[in-house]
């Protein structure tokens, strides 16, 4: 799993007109969903990298699904082989503030390696942001993400409205994984982050005072 803080530090300390320290950064999951075979994912995710390596309010740790290796078979009491996957991603969701999920369309859904993750948590979802970056075809992955905003509701995670879509993905992105006319792209991305930050600090703060309930 690549694991990468793609943040500067925030200066903690007080300027001398006294003005009050800048908060922590967020701690964001980065959830890569597809594990296909060819897929574009590293593309849509090593722009999206690149849009938040600009900002300081978070701090980022990339769950890359194609590397972690989850049977779709459910149980309560998991193989040791089961166990030490889930060691691999399941205290990086637990101890993040907020998430962003990469995901493609397929079939006008979502990866089932996606569905797979969710399902094997719970109380790392709840009271937490998610953001979504998607990608497609004609849809742009705008139908996997309304998919996603169902199950994740079910998790008490609260979905920001605004997300990133590429539509003919394939066709946006130059040979070199750069984006050839990123200004539209860029600030949708600001859009998402602003309110994935907003989100994050509003629940992190509110679950300081008082613990979540589900």
């Amino acid at each position: 799993m690549d694991i990468t803080n793609a943040s500067t530090t925030t200066d903690s300390s007080s300027s001398s007109s006294g003005a009050a320290a800048a908060p922590a950064p967020l701690t964001l999951a980065l959830v890569v969903a597809s594990d296909r075979e060819g897929r574009f994912a590293p593309v849509v995710t090593d722009w999206f990298r690149s849009r938040l390596a600009e900002r300081e309010d978070f701090t980022v740790t990339v769950v890359d699904l194609a590397e972690i290796d989850l049977p779709t078979s459910l149980s309560h009491d998991p193989s040791p082989a089961v166990r030490a996957e889930l060691a691999k991603v399941s205290p990086v969701l637990e101890a993040a503030d907020a998430y962003v999920v990469v995901t493609p369309e397929y079939n006008h859904s979502f990866p089932a390696s996606l569905k797979n993750l969710i399902d094997r948590h719970y109380t790392e979802w709840q009271a937490k942001p998610v953001g979504f970056v998607s990608y497609g075809g004609i849809s742009g992955g705008l139908r996997a993400v309304e998919q996603l905003r169902q199950v994740y509701a079910e998790m008490h995670a609260v979905t920001v409205r605004d997300t990133v879509s590429f539509h003919h993905a394939h066709g946006l992105f130059d040979a070199d994984g750069r984006h050839k006319d990123p200004a539209a792209a860029e600030g949708a991305a600001k859009a998402l982050l602003d309110q994935l930050g907003w989100w994050g600090r509003a629940l992190k703060d509110a679950k300081s005072v008082r613990p979540y309930g589900a």
